[in-house]
């Protein structure tokens, strides 16, 4: 049985433009285009189209997913490779959406006052589930020589390090959140203490100067994964962040 472009549109959630697209770029060509111009997909690429589906949602990359569709040869040993994956995918959620739920729960306690919301027991919390692996391809393919710096430092760490740096740095994000929630100007010496000690936790792994510090504050607001996060402490974070840190990379590091 053959599927309408339609149809299939309709049964995977994706727009008839997208699968245009698919074809346009080599990842997923219709069985037959048919006498009237429309495309009409098999099994086959059912089959392919789920896959492609899957590693989507793992956040796989379209060129990407076409080389390990291309270059496997086993299909029911891709597909436990992807069920594998997908159900780390599900703890890690499971874990990031108990962190969320213990964060409501807190912040809903009696004697809760809005504008006290970044003060919770333990900040650290904040951040279980979250995954920043997903950063390393970027970071390796867009500033390799500091990333590689980066690994040294990193796997010269023990465990402890690596947890002390992680209350550090929660710890900044909530004293950032605190200042920006009183108003305090983003040149204010108090503003730029807190931005200081960010400074330093980022030269644990590489040593920015006053441009490349001042791009790590507009990635927080230009990259939206980066202002989700901040953001998730208070709205507006990723933004003071940014102002923060390029009045400290023009006054003191320039």
């Amino acid at each position: 049985m053959d599927w309408s472009i339609a149809e299939v549109a309709r049964m995977s959630g994706l727009t008839s433009r997208t699968l245009r697209h698919y074809d346009d770029i080599g990842l997923l060509s219709p069985a037959f285009v048919g006498a009237n111009g429309y495309r009409y997909y098999g099994q086959e690429e059912l089959l392919r189209l789920q896959q492609i589906r899957v590693l989507r949602e793992l956040g796989v990359g379209l060129p990407e997913i076409g080389r390990i569709l291309d270059e496997q040869t086993d299909r029911v040993q891709a597909l436990r490779e992807h069920h594998k994956r997908l159900l780390g995918e599900r703890d890690r959620l499971g874990t990031l959406a108990a962190t969320v739920a213990r964060t409501i729960r807190e912040l809903e306690q009696p004697g809760h006052d809005e504008g006290e919301a970044v003060r919770i027991n333990r900040p650290e919390n904040l951040f279980e589930g979250f995954d920043s692996s997903q950063y390393d391809d970027e970071a390796r393919r867009r500033w390799p020589e500091e990333f590689a710096e980066s690994q040294r430092r990193a796997a010269a760490m023990t465990a402890e390090d690596m947890e002390r740096i992680q209350r550090e740095t929660t710890a900044n994000m909530i004293r950032m959140a605190e200042l920006m929630a009183a108003a305090t100007p983003v040149d204010d010496e108090a503003v730029q203490e807190a931005v200081h000690e960010h400074y330093v936790g980022l030269c644990r792994w590489w040593t920015p100067n006053a441009q490349a510090y001042t791009c790590v504050g507009r990635m927080y607001v230009d990259d939206e994964r980066f202002t989700a996060t901040y953001d998730k402490i208070a709205v507006g974070l990723a933004a003071y962040y940014r102002d923060a840190i390029a009045h400290y990379a023009r006054t003191r590091l320039s």
